[in-house]
Order: structure tokens, then sequence, then C-alpha cells
């Protein structure tokens, strides 16, 4: 019975964990709510542990001293991740995919859970070292992928707009280049949204010249923020000219894309890999 009791609150001590990634979570918070002492609260997180190290479905780390406690760091393994990227390149490179105006279709996948949640995992252990404050996305299609990886990170999600929002405040607005139309677009953001200083992930599902990845660097660069980090679900590699930003992460990588003859070849990305 005693042994059902523990198996009980250990299930519910790493449930408690699960929702809140990345979150510290007082060693004194979970022995009140669960009746027990610090000491057994500490036996049990020993156990876990040693499950998620085992499993490889994230860890467990522990801050000592009076302020700390214990956090749930979700992680997904290499093998994992490059396994599930392959999968999902080869959902991708379909001929039924290929839209007209040589695009692909990737809107069923973007707004899948199955899919996104491990996409998130693997854009946050990218970029868990470099310690983001806040993960910025520019609406729409990049949202989702933005939000998963903000849960996984612990940390707040910022969505730039393509116009002003009445019911965000008043916004700084700046005109863009689209590198891949030529065309001049533009996008803001409320002015509230973000607090100078702050150290910022920018995440996007689509990458052809970088122009609008450019546009979102320089909006930031607007609100006195430090960019840590860029990363995208795919870029295109279709047409031989260059990127116009650089220092960016993309998982998967468009390499061929032809209407007429129904071919998509979509690889992972070898710098990821």
């Amino acid at each position: 019975m005693d042994k059902m009791k523990r198996a009980e609150r250990m299930v519910a001590v790493m449930q408690i964990l699960m929702s809140k990634p990345n979150r510290l979570i007082p060693l004194t918070i979970l022995a009140e709510r669960f009746g027990a002492a610090k000491s057994t609260i500490s036996e049990d997180l020993l156990a876990l542990k040693e499950s998620l190290d085992s499993t490889g479905q994230g860890r467990l780390e522990t801050v000592s001293g009076a302020a700390g406690g214990v956090r749930y760091i979700p992680e997904i393994s290499q093998r994992e991740a490059e396994n599930f990227l392959q999968e999902l390149a080869q959902q991708l490179s379909v001929k039924e995919r290929i839209l007209t105006g040589s695009f692909l279709y990737m809107t069923d996948l973007l707004y899948d859970p199955s899919i996104l949640r491990p996409l998130g995992l693997i854009f946050a252990g990218a970029f868990q070292e470099k310690k983001p404050d806040v993960v910025v996305t520019i609406e729409t299609k990049g949202i989702p992928l933005a939000l998963v990886t903000a849960e996984a990170l612990g940390i707040p999600m910022v969505i730039i707009r393509h116009g002003n929002k009445v019911t965000e405040g008043s916004a700084v607005s700046i005109n863009y280049v689209s590198g891949s139309s030529k065309r001049i677009q533009s996008m803001s953001l409320g002015r509230r949204a973000l607090e100078s200083g702050k150290k910022v992930l920018l995440i996007d599902d689509f990458m052809k010249a970088g122009g609008t990845s450019l546009g979102m660097i320089n909006l930031m660069q607007e609100f006195e923020v430090n960019v840590v980090g860029l990363g995208v679900l795919m870029e295109s590699l279709t047409e031989n000219e260059p990127k116009i930003v650089h220092h960016y992460l993309s998982l998967l990588q468009l390499m061929e894309l032809d209407p007429v003859q129904g071919i998509a070849i979509v690889n992972p990305s070898p710098e990821f890999l």
C-alpha cells in the first residue's frame, strides 16, 4: 500500500513539473501539496530523475538553497529528433503537396499537435543555452510553432502583426522588402509587448531569401532587445540566391520544387544533423 501511495505521489509530482516546463518549483510547495517531508520529496525526485535519464524524455534540474527547487526540462534525443525530421521530410516530399505558384502545402502539419510538439522540443533544445526571455514570431503560420517552442522553454510568446491592431495600443511599425517577391511590406508590434534588454528568440515557419526574418531583426532593434537566435522550420534552396540573413537554424531544406514534373524534394538540414 505504501509503495502504491508513493507511486501515485510520484506520478502527480511529475504531472506538476511537466505542466510547468522550465519553471522552478520550490520543494516546500510540493511537500505541502502532498503532506510529505522535503526529504521524502527529494527521494521521489531522485527516482524520477533516474527514470527520465534512462528514457531520454527530458531531465530534472535541482537548485539548492533557500530559494531553490526543481524544474523539469523537456528534451528530445538527437536520434529521435533526426528520425522525426526524416519522416517529416518524407511527408512533405510528395507531389500532392505542390500548389500553384510553386508553393508547398504545409498548413495541415503546422496545426497538428503531434507534429508541433517534437518541433518545439527540437527548437527549445537547440536554443536552451541562449536563455531567451521571450519567443517572437510573425503572423500567421509561425504562431503554432513559436507557441510550442515557448511552452517547452517556459517563456512567453509575442506575435508581430502585418498591420497595427487597435487592441494592442500604440505600436512600432517598419517597412521591409520581401526577399522573394521584392515587394515592400510592413510589420508592427505593440510598444507594450516587449521590454528593452530582453533576450529574444525568433521563430518562423518558412524562409526563402530571408527578407521577413531581416525585417523581424530590424524591428527588434527598435525595441532595444537582444536577438539570441533565429529558427525556421524550412528554408528554400530552390533558387541560386544567397540568404540576406545569417546565423540561423533551419530544420528542413526544400531542395527542389517542380510543379510541371510533380517533384518535391525536402531533406533534413545537414547543419542540424
